[in-house]
């Protein structure tokens, strides 16, 4: 395996790392309160830095990300990329990538998603949707949201059909509760649908989280580095070093993690485990790593309008978001087991490899639908793959 960034994700990750490192700054984090800061989307979005996550793929996706990250920059890039450019790009028919992908790219549209998926929303015979779900990260500043039904079918709908009711997270993602009454949508995808997203979403949100340790490791050693206690600054201290070590390997295991998840994701290989791996790190490590960081400036730290804050709520919220480390370890144990159990069921002089079936209680493998089991496709040919299949759905539709 080889992380190495093409050029094209090299310079789509510093050219991120520049906009972000201008624009979001605490002055104007602050001003955005809980909603979206325009003007950074716009010079995202005006940079082609929505669209060239189609290119990049999802391991360049990781690397932006992890700018985003390290400035808690308040824009919703990773639930539109996931949710709608990747999600819409992968799995929708030729018509809708021709209407929905335009709109994504520019972000004139933003797309959230209603993951992980709770088995609280009905889809009836006429593809109207029904229930209610949690919250929903950047919901009051979408215009489609990703929604999943009961048996994990993916359907789309737009916001401003349905119903939604504001929640105040600890983070400020202008998050809400989404209502549906029989609300029309849009089927996308079809059977893999549901872990494929789910997947990408997991490794995207890891992604967000090294940023978030990197950012909140930094301010920690810049504030140590120059605070003194008797006459010494803190970072000679024995104590505060091994903390800050400690918290840098965290950080290191969740970059890696990440990383390697998203580069056999885009070469269609096996990753469910690896998925998996990546956001219990993100979830686990994620968490110490942000206490650490509050940690070491003392009193500082419990400033709420001190920037290390920011990274602390991110950090918290980021492992709510992806399940929590003991949720993400039990799905964990039941892919290892069931991939164990298939490995000795495998036929004697079998050359492929082994299979992947369902974890007892899921509908879909958890993590991924795992194209890469049919054969070791690049990224490229595995996106070539999705769109015939959903051109091919599209023509069987309007047979």
């Amino acid at each position: 395996m080889d992380f190495t960034p093409t050029e094209e994700q090299t310079a789509a990750r510093d050219l991120a790392a520049g906009i972000f490192g201008d624009l979001s700054t605490p002055e104007r984090l602050a001003a955005a309160g809980s909603g979206t800061d325009g003007e950074l989307w716009k010079a995202l979005c005006a940079a082609g830095l929505t669209s060239a996550v189609e290119d990049v793929g999802l391991l360049g996706l990781v690397l932006l990300l992890e700018e985003q990250g390290r400035t808690t920059a308040q824009v919703p890039f990773a639930v539109s990329c996931v949710y709608g450019l990747l999600a819409v790009g992968r799995h929708g028919t030729r018509e809708q990538r021709a209407r929905l992908l335009p709109a994504l790219r520019d972000g004139s549209a933003v797309a959230t998603g209603a993951f992980p998926d709770r088995g609280a929303v009905r889809a009836g015979a006429d593809g109207r949707l029904t229930g209610t779900t949690g919250w929903v990260p950047w919901l009051r500043d979408a215009t489609h949201v990703l929604v999943p039904d009961a048996d994990r079918r993916l359907w789309l709908v737009r916001v401003a059909d349905a119903g939604t009711v504001p929640v105040v997270t600890t983070a400020p993602w202008a998050a809400a509760e989404l209502r549906l009454e029989a609300t029309p949508a849009e089927r996308l995808g079809s059977v893999g649908a549901y872990g494929d997203v789910l997947a990408a979403a997991r490794v995207a949100y890891a992604g967000l989280q090294a940023g978030v340790c990197a950012g909140s490791l930094a301010r920690a050693v810049a504030h140590t580095s120059v605070r003194e206690q008797f006459g010494r600054p803190l970072s000679t201290r024995q104590a505060v070093q091994l903390r800050a070590a400690d918290a840098h390997m965290d950080t290191e295991a969740i970059r890696v993690t990440a990383y390697e998840a998203a580069w056999r994701f885009d070469e269609g290989l096996p990753c469910a485990s690896h998925v998996l791996t990546a956001g219990w790190w993100a979830s686990e490590a994620g968490r110490r790593v942000v206490h650490t960081g509050q940690h070491l400036h003392g009193g500082i730290g419990a400033d709420l309008d001190h920037p290390v804050h920011r990274h602390f709520l991110w950090g918290r919220q980021i492992d709510a978001h992806l399940g929590c480390g003991a949720r993400l370890l039990d799905e964990l144990g039941a892919v290892l087991a069931d991939e164990e159990h298939e490995e000795h069921d495998e036929p004697a002089g079998h050359d492929e490899p082994a299979g992947h079936s369902e974890p007892a209680g899921h509908s879909e493998p958890a993590g991924h639908s795992e194209p890469g089991r049919l054969g070791r496709r690049s990224g490229h040919e595995e996106r070539r793959g999705h769109e015939e299949q959903g051109d091919q759905e599209e023509q069987e539709e309007t047979a």
